[in-house]
């Protein structure tokens, strides 16, 4: 019988790195024996038992032995020995019914990351299947990366990489994220708020896409109360305020709806719950609602056995209570694209009360909640693959092919995070095919949808008939025709209004390549002028002779060096006297030429020295035109990028403006930018003008407080703006003066805790 290692519970080791958010040194440990410890992982072989029976368990011992030896002495943040850690992982996993190698490599997720065991000890001692999801799961640690940004992205890149052939590496990275988000509290603020802010940005998206509903709702939740603080305690009250009363309303839907289904002889169930505080949050934030006007808190499901039975209990339903108008959704008969499925309605029962009702088969209802992991390719025994299983995992090949486009680790984040959690609008060829595209989507996405080469010739549109601008936006219902004609290219523009990942990708990379084809055909123009002008045969310049040469400039091809010289990184005289030695560079002619162009770039830093934003500044530099983009107002402590202009010097974006991905395709003309040091002269007393826009009730004494607020943070109001909506509500528009962002975080922080504000935003445009 194999034995099971009993784990050492001293002080941490030197093995530990303390700015990791799974191990950091404890100065108070927690009492735990070894003893408990072990009782845990034997009810953890029970369960995967219980929900396997077929099993080998032998592959689990075997990683808990590994992994206690190679996590000895290694403490977590909470105090906790570190080994409490891949546990909870592998207990997560264990409730997603998942198999031996998906859980052993869940045990050792972090010994190659966190100990001295490497990938190869780990394959020979578990097998390839183990060792390939465990580095999958394993961040990136020795590469240097620029910044953070960088640093993430290319984890994600490469859990996604993984992914594509074991589904279960992203499935322990979720369980993974799971334990860490149920224990931030051990962590310091600032490294608290930014992994709740990765989890609600990439994590929790990457499990609505993947169907996991009830993963997806707990990391949303947990990542919401230190997001925002302010915002979770404003809800959990609201909520707790009404949960006693909602209980009692839903418990009598429950004995009615019971009832009647009894009577029409209808096999279903009927669950009830308050919906969650982060989706309460988000439709809040839609409507611009106070916490007083909390309508839409409470959810019934029914779960009965066919298709048949959910549209007739959905008839039933709309016979008992007053249906909402406009919210009726049939994902029965259209799916999301996570493969989710439900017809779901909003009713108005007594009192007033709303409720929303989703109505699903026992099936869909099990992949609603669990997702591909209900539904994925390492099934027990040798169950086949269905076509919706691969239909799950093509969308995830998909995504990485379409990334694969991308170097811009930025752009590839923010493209990942559009394409995870899109809103869809359910459109129709004229066939009746249904092609799905993000909200507020054009007819640009949708061509793209069908295939790139129809979004690349694409010269029109007809919507339900009519022909509409490209700029269009489609809803629900729409048919839409594409009208092509050959030889058409993509415009720049189309990125302005595009919303689809895929279309956004196509067209940058479209563009990229014709920019790099007319820089191939300028080059060659100047190289071919210049063998001219010293009477040098152009046999002398054909491409075997650019390819033999290139590695001298850094460059890997002709194609490339004739790109670098359209470019104007390279002199064409300087690449022909590489060819015909002598020839081409009479006495002082290279000489005079370097002169001329170092007195061009001379006098381009003259006219950039002008003036700029006085906090900003290109790294490395403090001499050149830098200013504030007008379209995101980027203040102090904001995440900021730069892009350099034709003739303005150098436009600096917040890294979430709008207009950075549309203007960033082309990559070269990216920059780093920095704001000036605080204790500068540049970065001493500057203040930003921010636009505020407070949604509130309209009662006496409310501008008051708000502008009370506003001064008691040291803040100057330049302007007021009020009006009403079409409720009666009040909008109430300040621009106030900033010193950096988390000055203007207090404000609005400030403001949001009046009684009677609904909403607090910053709009970047002033």
């Amino acid at each position: 019988m194999a034995t099971v290692r009993q784990p050492n519970l001293t002080a941490p080791g030197e093995a530990q790195r303390p700015e990791d958010p799974d191990i950091a040194a404890s100065s108070h440990p927690t009492s735990i024996s070894p003893q408990e410890i072990n009782e845990r992982f034997e009810a953890l072989l029970r369960h995967v038992q219980a929900n396997r029976p077929t099993e080998d368990v032998g592959l689990i011992r075997k990683a808990w032995n590994f992994c206690v030896q190679h996590h000895e002495g290694q403490m977590r943040a909470s105090g906790e020995p570190y080994i409490i850690h891949p546990l909870e992982v592998a207990e997560v996993l264990a409730e997603m019914k998942m198999d031996s190698t998906a859980i052993s490599a869940g045990l050792l997720h972090d010994a190659v990351e966190d100990t001295p065991a490497t990938r190869e000890e780990i394959e020979k001692e578990f097998g390839d299947q183990v060792a390939h999801i465990v580095e999958g799961v394993t961040k990136i640690d020795k590469i240097q990366f620029a910044n953070r940004e960088d640093r993430q992205a290319e984890n994600v890149r490469k859990m996604l990489l993984a992914m594509v052939t074991d589904i279960r590496v992203v499935l322990i990275k979720l369980a993974d994220r799971i334990h860490n988000m149920r224990t931030l509290e051990h962590l310091k603020p600032e490294r608290r708020e930014a992994i709740a802010r990765e989890t609600l940005e990439i994590y929790a998206p990457l499990a609505h896409r993947l169907g996991m509903g009830k993963v997806r709702g707990e990391l949303e939740d947990l990542a919401f109360k230190y997001t925002d603080p302010v915002s979770y305690e404003q809800v959990a009250e609201a909520v707790e305020a009404r949960r006693v009363e909602g209980e009692q309303f839903l418990h009598g839907i429950e004995d009615t709806l019971v009832e009647h289904l009894r009577e029409n002889n209808i096999e279903a169930r009927v669950e009830w719950r308050i919906k969650r505080l982060y989706s309460v949050y988000q439709k809040l934030q839609r409507t611009k609602s106070s916490y007083d006007q909390l309508y839409d808190l409470l959810a019934v499901r029914v779960i009965t056995k066919d298709i048949a039975s959910c549209y007739a209990i959905f008839g039933l339903i709309h016979t008992l209570w007053r249906p909402v108008p406009g919210r009726i959704k049939d994902f029965i008969a259209m799916p999301r694209a996570n493969r989710y499925q439900s017809l779901h309605t909003t009713v108005i029962g007594e009192g007033g009360y709303q409720f929303e009702v989703q109505i699903r088969t026992e099936e869909m209802h099990r992949i609603a909640e669990e997702g591909i992991a209900a539904h994925w390719k390492y099934k027990a025994g040798n169950e086949e693959v269905t076509a919706r299983d691969e239909e799950r995992l093509n969308w995830i090949r998909q995504l990485v092919e379409w990334q694969k486009e991308m170097t811009d680790p930025n752009e590839f984040l923010s493209s990942l995070k559009m394409d995870l959690y899109p809103d869809e609008v359910y459109t129709f060829t004229p066939k009746g095919k249904v092609v799905v595209v993000p909200s507020e989507g054009t007819p640009v996405d949708f061509a793209y949808t069908i295939h790139t080469e129809v979004g690349h010739t694409c010269v029109g549109a007809k919507v339900n008939g009519r022909m509409v601008p490209l700029r269009t936006k489609l809803n629900t219902g729409d048919i839409v025709e594409i009208i092509t004609q050959k030889d058409h290219k993509p415009s720049r523009d189309w990125l302005t209004f595009v919303k689809s990942p895929r279309a956004r990708n196509k067209i940058k990379h479209w563009l990229n390549e014709d920019q790099r084809q007319r820089a191939v055909e300028i080059g060659r123009k100047l190289l071919d002028r210049e063998a001219r002008k010293f009477k040098v045969p152009l046999s002398q310049i054909s491409d075997d002779d650019l390819g033999r040469i290139a590695g001298e400039y850094g460059v890997a091809t002709a194609a490339d060096l004739l790109a670098t010289l359209g470019q104007g990184k390279h002199s064409a005289n300087q690449v022909l006297n590489k060819l015909a030695p002598g020839v081409a560079n009479p006495a002082g002619e290279e000489i005079e030429e370097q002169k001329q162009g170092d007195t061009a770039v001379a006098d381009a830093i003259k006219k950039l020295q002008l003036r700029g934003s006085d906090s900003l500044q290109v790294e490395g530099q403090n001499d050149l035109l830098v200013y504030r983009a007008r379209c995101c107002n980027p203040i102090r402590g904001e995440e900021i990028v730069g892009y350099v202009t034709r003739g303005k010097g150098v436009a600096v974006h917040a890294r979430s403006c709008p207009n950075v991905q549309n203007l960033l395709y082309e990559s070269d003309r990216r920059i780093a930018v920095e704001w000036a040091p605080s204790g500068s002269a540049q970065g001493v007393g500057q203040r930003y003008p921010v636009k505020i826009m407070v949604y509130c009730h309209d009662r006496t004494g409310m501008l008051k407080e708000l502008t009370a607020t506003i001064s008691d943070e040291n803040t100057n109001i330049r302007s007021v703006d009020i009006r009403r909506d079409e409720n009666g509500e009040a909008i109430i528009e300040f621009i106030v003066e900033a010193e950096d962002v988390s000055h203007l975080n207090r404000i609005v922080l400030g403001l949001r805790r009046i009684h009677g504000v609904r909403a607090v935003e910053r709009t970047q445009k002033l």
